[in-house]
């Protein structure tokens, strides 16, 4: 039987061989909720890019550039890393380049896996029905906060390999108690996370509207998946 696994932060990840799996990245705030919803939107690819300092050159190239550090947009770029920044019908078939704290040192780190793709609640069944079609094994990479475990993207690691339980088995404890956070927060993910770090952290930055918004499950059916440096819609 094939394989889920979770990995609670990248600082784990050399602990997993990844080239032989399909690597799940996800940052629920923000960045992979992010991603889906511009490629919900039409925009062509998202480039991540670990640096501020890769942003710039690409920058100086052209082409548009989110950067968010800290829960903060970037000076000087054009996007941040709030969802609703991508909602803009003038962005269709555009490509941005996009870093962020977590979400894209995370997917740099996991980018030698056989198929890359990113999650949110956003597109959580879109993202179930892709891994359903799989024959690889499945390793949730949960981006974390700046390397430290978090809650947000360990609940929905545990919601993923709940909807798999009859194709996939769990590969080690870590997705056993993904599943158990995902129970015991599934009823209320707003009122589960409240106390949460990055919920507190971004409410001292006035950030309430991005996180009810990130919690919202199958708002979009696609998934954004790493084709050459590039997340295109690829399901």
């Amino acid at each position: 039987m094939k394989t889920i696994d979770v990995c609670l932060t990248p600082e784990l990840l050399h602990l997993y061989q990844v080239e032989d799996k399909v690597v799940v990245v996800v940052d629920i705030l923000r960045a992979t909720s992010c991603m889906t919803t511009a490629i919900a939107y039409g925009v062509q690819s998202m480039i991540p890019v670990a640096t501020v300092e890769e942003c710039y050159n690409w920058q100086r190239k052209g082409f548009l550039v989110a950067a968010e550090r800290n829960g903060e947009k970037v000076n000087g770029f054009d996007f941040g890393n709030s969802p609703f920044s991508y909602m803009d019908k003038n962005l269709r078939g555009k490509s941005i380049v996009f870093t962020t704290t977590n979400g894209t040192l995370a997917i740099s780190k996991a980018k030698k896996a056989k198929q890359l793709v990113v999650g949110s609640f956003l597109n959580l069944s879109a993202v179930v029905n892709f891994l359903n079609e799989q024959a690889e094994d499945i390793l949730v990479v949960c981006a974390g906060w700046k390397g430290k475990f978090n809650l947000e993207d360990t609940i929905f690691a545990g919601a993923v390999a709940e909807r798999l339980t009859a194709r996939f088995t769990a590969a080690c404890d870590s997705t056993l108690a993904a599943i158990s956070l995902y129970h015991a927060a599934k009823n209320n993910l707003e009122g589960f996370l409240a106390n949460s770090s990055h919920v507190q952290r971004l409410a001292r930055l006035n950030i309430h509207e991005d996180v009810a918004f990130c919690l919202k499950t199958d708002q979009f059916d696609v998934v954004p998946g790493l084709e050459g440096d590039q997340l295109v819609k690829i399901f």
